[in-house]
């Protein structure tokens, strides 16, 4: 577990790492006041962020990067619409997919074997951080906290989005490390 935290999946020098941190953070907060809308767009774009930086990044540096997002949208408050607030309740449990769905990603890639565990690790973490947010929203769905609206969000969608986003990421870790060898 400690290799988890404190290991990349691919060595960078700490001035890249901090210029990674700093623009994927950016990005992850400013997203939803960029785009706005179609959340499927937003929700990609997040997971791929989070897959590059699971990649790039040590420790507490993913830190940034697993909390801004939720803060963004809530913030510029266009992806719920009216139902915005009502994502209060959700971003801490957020927080914890996206913890989740970036661990589960490093976990699986933290190997030699990196290109056969890639698709496994994107699937597996997906799968894993959709069935959490989905637990939890059909949970407080169940107790009159959320309306079903979420159920959709935090479920199909987030693993929809999860995939997507994994699969560009590993594309663009791909073409980048081709292009640096």
């Amino acid at each position: 577990m400690k290799k988890l935290y404190y290991e990349s999946i691919y060595d960078i020098k700490n001035i890249e790492e901090n210029i990674q941190l700093v623009i994927l953070s950016a990005i992850g907060f400013f997203l939803s006041f960029i785009l706005g809308h179609p959340q499927i767009l937003v929700g990609v774009l997040v997971n791929a962020m989070l897959i590059i930086g699971a990649t790039y990044l040590k420790g507490h540096k993913l830190l940034p990067l697993i909390l801004l997002p939720s803060l963004g949208v809530l913030t510029a408050g266009v992806i719920f619409g009216t139902y915005t607030i009502f994502l209060l309740y959700m971003i801490p449990l957020i927080w914890v997919g996206n913890a989740i769905y970036v661990y589960v990603y490093k976990h699986f890639n933290m190997n030699q074997n990196r290109l056969k565990n890639n698709f496994f690790g994107i699937g597996v973490a997906s799968i894993v951080k959709a069935a959490f947010l989905f637990g939890f929203a059909f949970l407080l769905v169940q107790l009159s906290i959320l309306p079903a609206v979420f159920l959709t969000a935090m479920g199909v969608l987030q693993l929809v989005t999860a995939l997507i986003g994994g699969v560009v990421a590993i594309g663009i870790v791909k073409g980048r490390e081709t292009l640096l060898v």
